[in-house]
């Protein structure tokens, strides 16, 4: 796999999983079914669980293009802030649309 597309593939892996806890009500970690609704808590811990599981990928997509960059604490907090931009579309979704009941 190229160095493009590795990171088109994490960018659109970013995209999809800062959105799945605002998706999916009734799922947590997109895997295990829930009997109720989750809370904002559990969304915001799994929104935190998905950003490590993606930077994982990322680590891994790098480990096997060569070395690995040196990531001091201004990589988190940009990565972070990314990641929190691409969960907005799922956050308006969740919260600020309207829903009709019924």
């Amino acid at each position: 796999m190229s160095q493009t597309a590795s990171i088109w593939l994490v960018i659109a892996a970013a995209f999809v999983a800062a959105n799945l806890p605002f998706l999916l009500d009734r799922r947590l970690l997109a895997v295990w079914p829930l009997k109720t609704p989750k809370g904002i808590g559990v969304r915001l811990a799994e929104l935190v669980a998905w950003y490590f599981i993606v930077g994982g990928l990322g680590l891994l997509l790098e480990q096997r293009m060569g070395q690995v960059a040196p990531q001091r604490w201004e990589f988190y907090a940009i990565t972070g802030a990314l990641f929190l931009t691409f969960a907005f579309p799922g956050f308006v979704w969740r919260y600020l649309r309207k829903h009709r009941r019924g």
